[in-house]
């Protein structure tokens, strides 16, 4: 196996958008607010009865230029040979992203997805290694990075990596689903 990262333009989002984006669920990270919050919140780790969590349902790459400005978006596809099994997209000064929170030295992680047969080969270290050298160019302090407490091997990989969980909304999806999290990491870029 040998896996190379490509910076591509939106031009390659059909490609892009042929990696799936799941992963079996098979614990959360329960949120327990210890006296109310004001004497912390715990996070622990329960099994639940295993389920599909397709992404790919809800991210469209295909749909970004319809809803924004991508211009200055970047995209990165790992590649197996010449087979697509990884992808970033980033997102940096895009008016209407409220992720970026009118920042001009935040960049995010839009998204980040590697095929399923592919996980726990380093794709995902080489994207976030790559999403971090593409906002460095950008003079980015942060990448900001959106999770849910449903993704725990991703929590424990942005964490490993460096990331640091500094926002924790239970409201966020409440509409969607009353059980998921969201979970906002930044990655500070030296």
């Amino acid at each position: 196996m040998t896996i190379t990262i490509k910076e591509v333009t939106k031009e390659e989002l059909q490609e892009y958008a042929k990696i799936p984006m799941w992963h079996t669920v098979t614990t959360i990270l329960k949120l327990e607010k210890i006296k109310g919050g004001l004497g912390g919140i715990i996070f622990e780790e329960i099994e639940v009865e295993p389920y599909i969590k397709d992404l790919g349902k809800e991210e469209k790459p295909l749909i970004w230029e319809k809803n924004f400005d991508i211009s200055n978006w970047g995209f990165f596809i790992a590649y197996d040979d010449d087979k697509p099994v990884g992808g970033a997209c980033l997102v940096y000064r895009t008016e209407g992203v409220n992720m970026l929170n009118s920042r001009e030295d935040l960049s995010v992680l839009w998204d980040i997805r590697v095929h399923p047969d592919y996980k726990g080969r380093g794709i995902g270290t080489m994207l976030l290694s790559a999403s971090k050298d593409w906002s460095k160019t950008r003079n980015c302090k942060q990448l900001k990075i959106e999770c849910q407490n449903n993704n725990v091997p991703a929590c424990r990989f942005y964490a490993k990596n460096g990331a640091i969980l500094v926002s924790i909304d239970e409201y966020a999806y409440y509409e969607d689903n009353d059980e998921e999290v969201q979970l906002i990491w930044y990655l500070n870029i030296n």
